[in-house]
């Protein structure tokens, strides 16, 4: 595990920019999984930038996202599917039918999950994929259980989730109760993980996640079993592990 520390969220976001950017650049048809969340907006808005000066270049990636709540049309402006257009697809020369989430609107899980998961295969599998990181250790929205899970399911989001989430809606009653998500398994076949982190309020996180135990208690710690994961963050939010750097 390589362990990048950034001055602050503007500096992390560049840095992680530089990450992506070079995967892309090594290989233009790499398949990039996206991460949603405020962590990696400042590194797409980076990514955005260097597309329009013309440093890199979409038009042959494929990207694979973490997750899409169930029940959200994409004309919702809280879906995952309209935050990536603002943040990223929309800004860049990428192909859209190469942009794939989970189908929110499914109302079968069990052939939504299957569905996705096929997909992934199909591309030949995450070149790159990019993670932030909950206050609870969740991963995607693989929250804290009693065991790893493994593949693309449709999870019961935690009162702590919906909490986190509801400052985007108008009432804690429209955050959607459940969401589609990559498993831990199908997140560890990536070739390669980006973990984005910024912020003193993750500190504790961030130190259970690198240097605690490997638990299904805090999902994102399973990370410390990956050949290839750099951990891109602040100094805030590795204050509590700096020793260890």
């Amino acid at each position: 595990m390589r362990i990048i520390e950034a001055k602050d969220y503007k500096d992390m976001s560049k840095k992680a920019a530089d990450v992506i950017g070079a995967q892309i650049i090594l290989k233009p048809n790499c398949v990039l999984g996206l991460a949603t969340g405020s962590t990696p907006i400042g590194a797409y808005d980076c990514l955005a930038e260097r597309c329009k000066n013309g440093e890199l270049d979409f038009s042959g990636i494929s990207t694979v996202n973490l997750d899409e709540y169930k029940g959200l049309d994409k004309k919702n402006n809280q879906s995952y599917y309209y935050f990536m257009h603002k943040h990223l697809f929309d800004r860049v020369n990428i192909d859209e039918t190469r942009t794939h989430l989970p189908n929110g609107m499914e109302p079968d899980s069990a052939k939504e999950c299957r569905r996705y998961e096929d997909l992934i295969a199909s591309t030949g599998g995450i070149d790159l994929q990019i993670l932030g990181l909950g206050h609870n250790g969740h991963i995607g929205f693989n929250e804290p259980a009693q065991a790893f899970c493994k593949e693309t399911q449709c999870v019961d989001l935690t009162e702590s989730t919906i909490e986190a989430n509801k400052r985007f809606f108008a009432s804690a009653d429209e955050v959607p109760r459940q969401a589609y998500t990559m498993g831990i398994k199908t997140i560890m076949q990536a070739r390669r993980i980006l973990l984005v982190v910024s912020g003193e309020d993750k500190a504790d996180i961030v130190a259970k996640t690198l240097s605690g135990d490997v638990t299904p208690g805090v999902p994102a710690s399973i990370l410390q079993m990956h050949p290839n994961v750099i951990v891109v963050a602040d100094k805030a939010a590795l204050s509590k592990i700096a020793a260890a750097i």
